[in-house]
């Protein structure tokens, strides 16, 4: 039976709520998963992605960047709480190593064996967490922004990186992708980016709409909302069991 509970934590001053799930019917330690949000904070959404990662079989625990009651339903309010993140790439970073401790310091989490995966902005949480060099053996981007203003930073990067992109995704543009690609290849990570095409910005969301009104840059794709989710099984089975 899958578990789930609220966990209320600290990066120092800040409360934070993030959202734990497991099978409690498996025994023993397993390999645990940190989810890292979209720009709009921790919600449903993600906990129902941790649910998914629990019934594989894995203790996943979704992060709080922005920290307790701090959410939004707008897009200028996404824009808004999100702006101080991709602004201080120190405090990002910090924000996501909080949320790892607590994922680590599960009782039924094998530690050695630990993945990061985030969605859009959380993309650029679980990047950032590789770039400082966090203990993580794989790190999985869905439809993440990719840039950072340290690019050297790579060198740091533990484990293997997967991103899972949107081919017509006009908030990754392809300069983005390149500067990536290089990225990685100057640091030599052992690095694959697999592109769905027609899919957009936030294409494993199927709280949107498949047929976006014109100039909306997102939309769900089931096909690779479903592809990309095996595609990280598969790393998944390569990097953590």
């Amino acid at each position: 039976m899958i578990k789930t509970q609220i966990v209320e934590y600290r990066d120092g001053d800040t409360v934070c709520e993030g959202y734990l799930a497991y099978d409690d019917a498996k025994p023993g330690k397993r390999p645990g998963v940190l989810v890292a949000h979209e720009w709009g904070g921790c919600g449903e959404y993600m906990h129902k992605r941790c649910q998914m990662l629990a019934e594989l079989g894995y203790v996943a625990f979704a992060l709080d960047v922005f920290g307790k009651g701090i959410r939004a339903q707008t897009f200028p309010d996404c824009e808004k709480i999100s702006k101080p993140y991709y602004e201080d790439r120190q405090l990002t970073r910090r924000r996501a190593q909080a949320g790892l401790d607590q994922l680590t310091k599960q009782p039924n989490v094998d530690a050695s064996k630990i993945a990061a995966i985030g969605y859009c902005f959380g993309g650029i949480v679980v990047l950032e967490l590789a770039r400082s060099g966090a203990d993580v053996k794989g790190s999985v981007a869905f439809h993440g922004q990719l840039s950072t203003p340290n690019p050297a930073d790579a060198k740091n990067i533990k484990g293997k990186v997967l991103i899972c992109h949107g081919a017509i995704d006009p908030v990754v543009p392809p300069a983005e992708v390149a500067a990536f690609e290089k990225e990685m290849e100057d640091a030599k990570i052992d690095w694959q980016l697999i592109a769905y095409g027609g899919a957009m910005h936030t294409f494993t969301n199927w709280n949107l709409p498949t047929n976006p009104p014109p100039g909306m840059p997102a939309a769900y794709n089931e096909k690779a909302d479903k592809r990309s989710w095996k595609a990280m099984k598969d790393f998944f089975a390569e990097t953590i069991g």
